[in-house]
């Protein structure tokens, strides 16, 4: 089933309900539907074709919505990309990715313009926004024929194209399929008690997967609103709570960590709040009991990763919650706990959560290897430790891979310490995270000079900072004259104390 068909039949079920209301635009079922058509007739009709990637590339908008889904109806693959990356990050990712298209904004194309140059292949270039030279601007794209017939997906067929990595090597493209995303949607959708007049308040990143799933696929499939943002606002959201008639919210740790501040010090007058759900990072168990107290609500705290699209385990709507776990594998999923020879643990014993359901990638894009190894046995290996209880609910107590959660966004050690080994004074670096009070996570180096180099905190933190996104460089430098290591020349991060 092509994923579209989730709009299409909400368009014909309620075409007047609003779909999307993004600062005060506002843009029904009915609307949603035909600006989507006419823009897969548009971007047809500049040569894009089914199976053929495109790169989406900018922030929350009314645009970005309408984009997604004509590309679904066109039946191209769709490769969304946060704007904020920089040209050492995009090269990779437009490249390994093999696009044909482009659509960005205006305000966000000079880097991904820079790799655009060095990539004549990708010769359909829209932009929404501000003009630009060499982009045809977004607005002009839609061509009104009417209804535009759905691609007849097939359930295998690649969708989106998410790039993720472990611990080692570049970025890899996880690559799922209509039915991984609509089945994800549906499901997670259909196990909590939704009211149709209810609106999903969105704040995260549509280029993430869990905001796309969530957020926006979710909310199309039920019907509802979805009040959507460029970004997290904490005195707007706060605002909403308070003045909207029903709301839910779908949000990272660090939101839900901002929101209690706030709601501790300024208890709102009323609380819309419905239900919440968290994912992204594990959510301290004091925050929830201080949002939870200050709002009225509960909050569900769940678990999934960009290979999973991404829900694979929450905890149930309407029953008690356990906090502190991320709860029970969804409808279709099961989740195990497994030893190195991927036997089950005992209860109560610690292993590596894997997991198995509808939701879980065709497999890594031009990865072959890192596919078996990932998906060996049938069962997606998360990389995550963790246990069970008695009833089955699943607790993550740390990662096997080194992957640092901050504020929700996912920053890869490997990759911070192969731009930290460009700088001409460094000999040797590891970066590593550490405990936050907001943001779960900071991202953090120590690192080695070379003999003779000079290079101060603050110069190494700026290298690094032209080069990434801005969430992802060190916040925090250490300059060190030895890193611990193993007998085999291994860097032991465990080892290594900043203070």
């Amino acid at each position: 089933m092509n994923i579209a068909k989730l709009l299409h039949d909400t368009a014909a079920r309620v075409p007047g309900h609003v779909a999307v209301d993004f600062n005060g635009q506002v843009m029904t079922y009915a609307e949603f539907d035909q600006k989507s058509d006419a823009l897969a007739w548009g971007l047809k009709e500049q040569g894009l074709a089914p199976g053929q990637v495109c790169v989406l590339m900018m922030p929350n908008s009314l645009d970005w919505v309408v984009c997604y889904y004509a590309l679904a109806k066109l039946g191209a693959v769709v490769l969304p990309v946060n704007f904020l990356y920089r040209t050492q990050e995009l090269q990779h990712i437009f490249s390994d990715s093999g696009a044909r298209a482009f659509i960005g904004h205006g305000d966000h194309l000079d880097f991904a313009g820079t790799v655009l140059e060095e990539m004549p292949q990708i010769d359909i270039r829209c932009v929404a926004g501000p003009a630009a030279e060499g982009y045809l601007p977004l607005a002009e794209v839609p061509q009104e024929r009417g209804p535009y017939p759905l691609h007849p997906a097939q359930d295998d067929d690649t969708w989106a194209i998410i790039y993720t990595s472990g611990t080692t090597g570049l970025p890899k493209g996880a690559m799922l399929t209509h039915h991984n995303l609509a089945n994800n949607a549906t499901t997670i959708a259909s196990m909590r008690h939704t009211d149709p007049k209810v609106t999903s308040l969105g704040m995260l990143p549509l280029f993430h997967i869990y905001g796309q799933t969530s957020s926006l696929n979710a909310s199309v499939f039920l019907g509802i609103t979805l009040r959507l943002w460029e970004h997290f606002d904490p005195e707007e959201t706060f605002a909403a709570i308070e003045e909207m008639d029903d709301t839910i919210l779908i949000a990272v740790p660090t939101i839900y960590n901002r929101l209690a501040e706030m709601g501790i010090k300024r208890p709102p007058k009323r609380s819309s709040l419905h239900y919440c759900i968290c994912g992204g990072a594990s959510l301290p168990v004091e925050v929830i009991k201080r949002f939870e107290a200050a709002y009225h609500t509960t909050i569900y705290e769940g678990y999934g990763l960009t290979e999973c699209s991404p829900v694979c385990v929450e905890n149930p709507y309407g029953k008690a919650t356990k906090p502190g776990s991320i709860g029970l594998p969804i409808p279709g999923f099961q989740a195990r706990v497994v030893d190195e020879q991927d036997n089950d643990v005992p209860q109560g014993q610690v292993g590596e959560l894997i997991v198995q359901g509808p939701g879980v990638m065709k497999g890594y894009l031009n990865q072959p290897q890192a596919t078996e190894e990932t998906l060996r046995g049938g069962w997606l290996h998360t990389g995550d430790m963790a246990r069970k209880d008695a009833d089955d609910y699943v607790y993550i107590v740390d990662r096997k891979k080194e992957m640092i959660i901050r504020g929700g966004y996912n920053v890869y050690p490997r990759e911070i310490e192969e731009v930290l080994y460009q700088h001409p004074a460094i000999l040797e670096a590891a970066v590593l995270g550490q405990p936050h009070p907001d943001l779960g996570e900071e991202v953090a180096a120590m690192v080695v000079l070379r003999e003779g180099a000079a290079a101060t905190p603050e110069e190494i933190r700026d290298f690094v900072k032209q080069r990434v996104a801005p969430y992802k460089y060190p916040r925090i430098v250490r300059i060190t004259d030895e890193l611990p290591k193993t007998h085999t020349g291994k860097v032991l991060k465990r080892s290594i104390k900043l203070d």
